[in-house]
């Protein structure tokens, strides 16, 4: 599998540097973060160790559906379908269609943060004058 690099930003600064991309002004950088969190607290939310098991037992049981999933951990559906769900907006997973059903499956093995402690949101402030 893959690391996903990823990356904290306010939204401010992530809509402002989308914006620069849409208009031709900068260029994503292939070593910079592919994933943007809001926040360190937002990340650790989406990562936190409840999250991190769920993400071990879907890479080591491969559950054929959502239902089987819910089996496997004793976690409601609806409550694992939007746990699902925020995963797949932050690209940690994807849900594959087997027949009618989804099935969750893990899309990279580590997640590494890109978080500049001496400069405020450097990975997006630095490319403010375009890239090439």
């Amino acid at each position: 599998m893959t690391t996903l690099k990823v990356g904290i930003a306010d939204y401010e600064e992530m809509k402002a540097r989308t914006m620069r991309i849409a208009r031709g002004e900068e260029k994503p950088r292939p070593d910079e973060p592919k994933v943007w969190f809001t926040s360190t607290e937002s990340f650790a939310k989406v990562l936190s160790a409840g999250n991190r098991e769920l993400l071990r037992i879907i890479a080591e049981q491969a559950p054929g559906s959502v239902e089987e999933l819910s089996d496997i951990t004793g976690r409601a559906k609806s409550n694992l379908s939007r746990t699902l769900k925020t995963m797949v907006g932050y690209g940690l997973i994807r849900m594959e269609r087997s027949g009618r059903k989804l099935a969750p499956k893990v899309i990279h093995d580590r997640v590494a943060l890109d978080l500049p402690l001496t400069e405020h949101h450097a990975p997006l402030a630095m490319a403010a004058g375009g890239r090439s």
